[in-house]
């Protein structure tokens, strides 16, 4: 299932595959490991990756 979720990367990322991908769905956002797509994703709901990119803006982790 995970070849058919739009997962991205930080345009900062650069070329390696050394990154974290995610892609938004419905229910809150899909995170992979860009070295290991195969080994499937962890799933977030909504209010657990609202919280978390506000803590990443806030620099607060």
């Amino acid at each position: 299932m995970s070849d058919r979720l739009p997962f991205r990367k930080s345009s900062y990322s650069g070329s390696g595959n050394n990154c974290v991908e995610v892609a938004t769905v419905p229910r809150g956002a899909a995170v992979r490991d860009s070295k290991s797509p195969e080994n499937g994703y962890l799933m977030f709901g909504v209010n657990a990756w609202h919280s978390f990119l506000e803590d990443v803006k806030a620099d607060q982790l």
